[in-house]
C-alpha cells in the first residue's frame, strides 16, 4: 500500500513539473509568435486554458496530501488537544464527502459530455480534458477521509483510560 502511495504521489509531482514547463514554454512561443512574427498557434491558448485548469486540480491534490490546503486555524489555539481532534476528524469527513459530491456530479457531466459529443478545439473531444475534475476530487476526498479516520482514532487514543493513572 505504502508503494501506491508513493507511486501516485510521484505521479502528481511529475504531472506538475511537466505541465508546468509545457506551459510556460507554449505562454512564450505564443508571445514571440505574436511579436516578433504577427501570428500565433490558434490552439495555443484554449490549450493553456486547460492547462492551468489541470495544473490547479492536480496541486489541489498535492496540497491535500499532508491537509495542506487552505483552512483557517483562529480557533485551535483555544481548544484542547481532544476538542482539536474531533474537529479535524468532523472536517475531514465534511471535506471527503463534499470532494466525492462533486467527483460524482463530475462524472455525470464527463458522461453528458462524451454523449453529446461536445467537441473543445481542434476536434478534440471535451471530455478528455474535463475528466480531470472527478479523477482529482475522487482522490481529494479520499486522502480527507483517511485524514479523518487518523485523527479519529488519535482522538479515541486521548481517551484511552491510561492505567498509570488507575490507583
Amino acid at each position: 500500500m505504502h508503494a501506491l502511495v508513493k507511486s501516485v504521489h510521484r505521479v502528481e509531482d511529475i504531472l506538475l513539473v511537466v505541465l508546468l514547463s509545457i506551459m510556460i514554454t507554449l505562454a512564450s512561443t505564443q508571445i514571440i509568435l505574436r511579436n516578433l512574427f504577427e501570428f500565433g498557434l490558434e490552439w495555443a491558448d484554449p490549450l493553456l486554458r486547460i492547462m492551468v485548469l489541470w495544473l490547479g486540480l492536480i496541486g489541489a491534490t498535492v496540497a491535500s496530501r499532508d491537509n495542506k490546503h487552505i483552512h483557517i486555524d483562529l480557533l485551535s489555539r483555544f481548544f484542547s488537544k481532544r476538542w482539536n481532534f474531533l474537529i479535524q476528524t468532523i472536517v475531514g469527513q465534511f471535506t471527503a464527502w463534499v470532494c466525492w459530491l462533486v467527483a460524482w456530479n463530475g462524472v455525470h457531466w464527463i458522461r453528458l459530455e462524451y454523449l453529446d459529443g461536445v467537441i473543445s478545439f481542434s476536434g478534440i473531444p471535451a471530455w478528455m480534458f474535463e475528466i480531470i475534475v472527478p479523477i482529482t476530487f475522487a482522490l481529494i476526498g479520499i486522502r480527507y477521509f483517511l485524514f479523518s479516520l487518523r485523527c479519529g482514532s488519535l482522538l479515541l487514543h486521548l481517551f484511552k483510560p491510561n492505567p498509570s493513572n488507575i490507583n
